[in-house]
Formats: structure tokens, C-alpha cells, sequence
């Protein structure tokens, strides 16, 4: 079944015999057993609740996985999956990273004795290999910078050393790239993001390729309790069901931003996958259907940076992304800000630097509107 079909349908399973298009929102806590050692499937809403398990299945559906697990953030989400790994584990990251995933492997995930290595190249990630690594995990493209990592590239060189590989796809979504189809194991998702796409919910989601993995992830997450409430499953399972017509728009919009942006003397470097001159622009047409709708670009001073910010109209000062909302961040001191400085300036984020997540307004609406914030 096409993967637009499935944003709209979901998965095939009916919860009701009322005829309701819509998936219900089953707001309860417990359910009735029909007698002693015999239960409906469903027990506690903290282990299953079918809102939530109809958005599952939609989502291991749209990454071609055999299941998937809702959570209640992306950090949540990221949280769980790390309870596969004892102390002593070493994982390898790619060198740029959601600051909240740095905040976590720094704060909690070494304190709990796991260690870390970063790079930024698929040769990087090699060289990093230990007798103590079990994992890799990917950004691709990465927040803010916009590397791409090759997946396949990386997959390969996972499988033969018996490694997990996971990927985080928040910013294309199934829609664009699939990395369980490409090798990976495990793909995380803020589904906050693009999977909501309203700006109205906060959720995650992991899917997984192999069953005992998705049975030892279900366990984690009925143990540690962070599952998706009925209410939020419902509004991502909406939010899901534009996906497809959400992406393609937003893309559009990002490519002539982008290419305005790259015209313009306020700014020295524009970011985006979806430009051939972009050193990531082979691998992401080898690997994605599309190059989706973030751009980060740096803007030539510090004063000019602050200026867009304070005078952007149609477009909003905000974190997040992925909603119908154009949303603009500054890394330096909003996603990243728990980041050393010294090591966010390596990275390239610096006070220069500005993220825009393209929304559905109109393209010629963003434009104008960033045109009038970056002139003196």
C-alpha cells in the first residue's frame, strides 16, 4: 500500500463496531477482564491502550517495521531506549546532535556508566569502534548543522561488527526516508515534530525491524511507564493523516527559501539538504525521497541574527519545528544552550547561527517577511 494511503488510513484494525471514521479516544485507565486468566488484550492503559496501539501500528506500518512504541516525548522516547544498554557500554553518536540527546548522553546516560564517542563521517565512526561498542546512533539529516550520514554506509559496517543502529528520522519522517529499509535497526522519532505537525501535542516514538527487540522495548516501556495517553495518540494519529500533503508543501517553501536566502548579502551560509552544492546532496538522493523542510542558515554578524529574530512577523521565535507553523530558533541559546561553548562552536553553532523550520504559510508570505527582518 503506498505510504500516502497509509498516513490517511492507518492501520487496518478497528476497535469498534460502530462505523466511527475516526479512531476513539478509549480514556481509560483499566480495563474489565471477561473472567479469571482471560483478558480483551488490553489490561492498563500504562502497558496497551487501543488509541495508542492503533497509532503504533500506523507508525511501524509507515516505517516498515514489525512494531512500534509511543511515548510520551521524543526524550522519553530516547530515554527508554537507552535501558537497552548496561555500564560499561560504549555507543558512537554523530558529531551534531538535538541538544536534549547531548543533555541526555552527558548528564544521565554517563552517569549510568555508559560512554560516548562522536564523529562525523562514516570513517569516523569506524575509527571509533571499541571492543566495548553495541550501538550507533545517527542523526541524518542533524539538527542544526545538516550533515547527512550515509545510512546504508553505516548499516553495513554495523551488521558485520553485530552492533545496533539507530536512527533518528525526526526531520524527514517515514515519508521521505526509511532507514529501517536502508539497515537500521531502531528509528526514533520526536513525533512533537513533523508526525503532529500542529504544534498542538508532545510525543516520540521508536520503531524496530526485528520482534525480540520490539518485545524487549514494549517491556521497557511498560515498566518504565512513559507510554502516549489516549488523548495525545489521537492528535498524532490526526496529524499523521496529513503528513504526505504537509511534507511535500513544506519542501517546496524550503527550496526557494533557501535559495533566496543564498542571494542575499546579510547572510554568509545557507544550509539545506535539498542544494546540489550541499556536501550531503549525493547521499541524501541516494537514501531519501526528499530533502524536507529545515533549513539553518548563519547570518553575516551576530547583531544581524538577533535582528531577524526580534523582527520576524509571519514567522515565529520559537522551538520546535515540524508544524504548520514556520518556526525560527537560535541554537546557541535554545536547543543547544546546555552544550559547552567551546564545543558548540566547533560544531558551528555560534551566535551567527539560525534555524527555520518552514511551515504551510505562503512561500512569497516567508520571503517577504524575512526579507524586511534582515534589512537594516
Amino acid at each position: 500500500m503506498d505510504i500516502q494511503t497509509i498516513c490517511v488510513h492507518g492501520c487496518d484494525k478497528r476497535y469498534d463496531n460502530t462505523g466511527a471514521i475516526a479512531v476513539p479516544i478509549f480514556a481509560s485507565a483499566t480495563f474489565a477482564h471477561p473472567g479469571v486468566g482471560e483478558s480483551t488484550g488490553f489490561d492498563y492503559s500504562r502497558a496497551q491502550n487501543p488509541t495508542r496501539e492503533h497509532l503504533e501500528h500506523t507508525v511501524a506500518a509507515l516505517e516498515g517495521g514489525v512494531g512500534a512504541m509511543a511515548f510520551s516525548s521524543g526524550m522519553a522516547a530516547t530515554t527508554a531506549m537507552m535501558e537497552l544498554f548496561s555500564p560499561g557500554d560504549h555507543i558512537i553518536a554523530t558529531d551534531d546532535l538535538y541538544g536534549g540527546t547531548y543533555r541526555l548522553f552527558d548528564n544521565i546516560s554517563q552517569k549510568n556508566g555508559l560512554s560516548f564517542s562522536y564523529a562525523d563521517t562514516v570513517e569516523g565512526i569506524e575509527a571509533s569502534i571499541t571492543p566495548a561498542t553495541k550501538a550507533i546512533f545517527l542523526e541524518t539529516p542533524t539538527n542544526p548543522m545538516m550533515c547527512v550520514i550515509d545510512i546504508a554506509a553505516v548499516a553495513q559496517m554495523a551488521g558485520e561488527r553485530r552492533l545496533l543502529l539507530i536512527v533518528d528520522n525526526t526531520f524527514l519522517t517515514p515519508y521521505f526516508q526509511r532507514p529501517l529499509e536502508l539497515g537500521a535497526d531502531i528509528v526514533l522519532h520526536s513525533g512533537t515534530k513533523y508526525l503532529g505537525g500542529h504544534n498542538d501535542t508532545v510525543a516520540g516514538f521508536l520503531a524496530v525491524k526485528d520482534e525480540e527487540l520490539s518485545e524487549r522495548l514494549r517491556f521497557i516501556a511498560k515498566t518504565t511507564g512513559a507510554g502516549l495517553s489516549p488523548f495525545d495518540s489521537f492528535l498524532i494519529i490526526r496529524g499523521i493523516k496529513t503528513l504526505a500533503v504537509r511534507m511535500e508543501r513544506a519542501q517546496e517553501s524550503a527550496q526557494a527559501i533557501a535559495h533566496w536566502l543564498q542571494g542575499r548579502d546579510e547572510i554568509s551560509t545557507v544550509h539545506y539538504i535539498g542544494m546540489p552544492e550541499h556536501p550531503g546532496y549525493a547521499v541524501s538522493c541516494r537514501q531519501a525521497s526528499g530533502f524536507g523542510g529545515m533549513i539553518s542558515f548563519s547570518a553575516q554578524d551576530e547583531e544581524t541574527a538577533v535582528r531577524i529574530l526580534e523582527r520576524v512577523k509571519v514567522i515565529q521565535y520559537a522551538e520546535s519545528l515540524g508544524g504548520v507553523e514556520s518556526l525560527m530558533t537560535f541554537p546557541a541559546i535554545q536547543t543547544h544552550a546546555d552544550m559547552p561553548v567551546e564545543q558548540r562552536v566547533a560544531r558551528g553553532i555560534d551566535m551567527r547561527l539560525l534555524r527555520l523550520s518552514v511551515g504551510l504559510e505562503s512561500a512569497d508570505d516567508l520571503i517577504a517577511d524575512l526579507r524586511q527582518a534582515v534589512q537594516c
